[in-house]
């Protein structure tokens, strides 16, 4: 199976310091990928790189079945492209309405022209009641944003992604704040959406990655320490040297 997404002997260096050093990492397009590693490993950097806002110094970014480069993309053109990410801190609108809120999501497809003139339809009150089954909101769609428990906007921002339709998702240290209950939910989502698109996770937690049971990538000093399975890795010297051990 092809990749979806290839990074290849990516280097970048911020005022001396080199963040991302020869990085390569490819992910299939229907994959759960964790990646973890130290404070400065270059975790945030990697993710910067792929959405467009960080540009590289050496290396090149290929996605999609024509190998289109990324770096000849801004951050728009790789977010139409199907490139989402969901930040480590939910960032919704808090006074609006869950369903509010996945439309906005929805809109954000259009031109500036079709936006302004844009109305709800049927077709779109039909996507906002399937994603927010999807994202386990279901019952919640009627709330405003700003009373949902910290899982459950977590999910929203999640269902909001969906709604732009993106091949690849980069979702930062999900599991962050949440309760065991919606851990195992967020568990669940991820897993499952992984089976029709690319998840890239980083996160933090042993425990949630354990959870997640698919490929590790770790990171140390900006390039790849050791991928495999998480024991694979967790056996590995080095990994426990520079990370477990601490």
């Amino acid at each position: 199976m092809s990749a979806l997404l290839e990074v290849s002997g990516v280097s970048v260096s911020f005022d001396g310091f080199r963040a991302i050093d020869n990085l390569s990492f490819s992910i299939g397009p229907a994959e759960l990928r964790a990646v973890i590693g130290p404070n400065g490993a270059g975790k945030t950097t990697f993710m910067d790189i792929i959405t467009g806002k960080t540009r590289p110094d050496a290396g090149e970014v290929l996605w999609g079945e024509y190998s289109r480069s990324l770096l000849k993309m801004n951050e728009a053109q790789i977010a139409r492209a199907g490139i989402g990410r969901k930040f480590q801190r939910p960032t919704v609108f808090e006074d609006q309405s869950v369903a509010d809120n996945l439309t906005m999501a929805l809109r954000a497809n259009r031109n500036p022209f079709s936006v302004l003139g844009w109305r709800a339809s049927p077709s779109s009150d039909q996507r906002v009641t399937e994603l927010a089954a999807e994202v386990g909101l279901a019952e919640q769609v009627n709330r405003k944003a700003g009373e949902l428990s910290h899982g459950q906007k977590q999910w929203l921002e999640i269902g909001m992604l969906l709604a732009q339709e993106p091949r690849l998702l980069l979702v930062d240290e999900p599991a962050a704040g949440m309760t065991l209950a919606e851990r195992e939910q967020t568990t669940t989502l991820l897993r499952r959406l992984a089976e029709t698109h690319a998840v890239v996770v980083v996160e933090h937690d042993m425990d949630f990655v354990r959870r997640l049971n698919c490929k590790v990538t770790v990171l140390h000093q900006g390039s790849v320490l050791a991928e495999g399975s998480l024991d694979h890795v967790t056996r590995n010297p080095q990994v426990i040297e520079v990370y477990l051990g601490r």
